[in-house]
């Protein structure tokens, strides 16, 4: 067993885990924080998306022991300090860019690391982003449109609609 230390969405976390233990597996198991979906266990749907020192990371590619020391957001920790959903969430919800919700904290996660990245992206570059993320429900139109949203962008017709 190892012994972890890391902030986790503000508050510092520690337990101990196999060296094989996913940091997605210490989130969820050890932390409680169930927001973090699993979904293909094969790192090609997203939904698992976090934040290790500000870097969108699929946290199912990633070993907990290698986010020893870090900082670490996950989707529960997304919403303004008054509990309020965030501005990213809020047009998810403005835009209908969810619907079964699985993919939704993955998304969200990843449109957070673009937003940060690149404040007004094209949508070509927001489909782009969103490459290695999977919705089985929405044909993105919708999560496009919300993320153009949350950046302050007026929402058009998408070209793919």
């Amino acid at each position: 067993m190892t012994k972890v230390t890391m902030t986790v969405n503000g508050k510092a976390v520690s337990g101990d885990v196999e060296g094989r233990t996913l940091l997605s597996s210490f989130l969820r198991e050890d932390q409680g924080l169930t927001g973090t979906h699993i979904g293909c266990d094969t790192s090609q749907c997203g939904a698992c998306v976090v934040h290790v020192d500000g870097q969108a990371v699929k946290s199912c590619t990633m070993l907990a022991a290698e986010a020893d020391g870090a900082t670490v957001d996950t989707i529960e920790g997304q919403a303004n300090a008054d509990g309020s959903l965030n501005v990213i969430q809020q047009a998810f919800q403005d835009h209908h860019g969810l619907q079964c919700g699985f993919c939704t904290p993955g998304m969200v996660m990843s449109a957070a690391a673009l937003l940060k990245e690149n404040p007004k992206p094209s949508e070509a570059e927001v489909r782009e982003y969103l490459e290695g993320n999977i919705c089985r429900c929405t044909g993105y139109h919708n999560i496009v449109k919300a993320i153009m949203a949350a950046s302050g962008q007026d929402v058009p017709a998408l070209a793919a609609e």
